[in-house]
């Protein structure tokens, strides 16, 4: 397994797994989206035997004043699943937005996958987020010592994150 950052070359493959692993069209629209529009932090796929088999994106996010990443979408292939390759995509992607500076990272997603990585509910920290969803699922983790001290306010995402539901 191969885990490299997503290249021009990678963009049908990656639109296919975002596809295939929601079984809808949204999220491959969204990475479009935020691609052409410059909003991507850091997009890494997932390779086996040459074939992009899995992706995440991290975009900027704001809280308040202050300056974050939001992981979304993660995607992995359905036969690919459970063989832990979105949690290779995952740590490699924190790590890198951490090597990058970034202050935190920020996921809408399953608590019970995403607290394995550190990530913790969001309100502990007065941190919310701009779409209503369950307190448990929006959660946040400091990618430096510190960063989440005195942090707090609304979490907002691109506005092309309005689009899915």
């Amino acid at each position: 397994m191969l885990i490299r950052h997503e290249t021009p070359e990678d963009v049908a493959a990656v639109r296919r797994v975002e596809e295939v692993a929601f079984g809808r069209i949204d999220e491959a629209v969204l990475v479009d989206a935020l691609r052409a529009r410059g909003q991507v932090a850091l997009s890494l796929v997932a390779e086996e035997d040459a074939c992009v088999v899995g992706h995440v994106l991290f975009s900027p996010v704001t809280i308040g004043t202050s300056a974050a990443v939001g992981l979304a979408p993660l995607a992995v292939l359905p036969e690919y699943q459970g063989l832990g390759i979105g949690a290779q995509l995952v740590r490699r992607g924190l790590a890198e937005c951490r090597a990058a500076g970034h202050e935190c990272a920020v996921v809408l997603g399953e608590p019970d996958y995403y607290r394995r990585f550190g990530f913790e509910t969001a309100t502990r920290h007065g941190v919310r987020c701009e779409f209503d969803a369950p307190e448990e699922a929006f959660m946040i983790l400091a990618l430096r010592a510190g960063a989440l001290a005195g942090l707090g306010g609304v979490a907002r995402y691109q506005t092309e994150f309005g689009a899915v539901s």
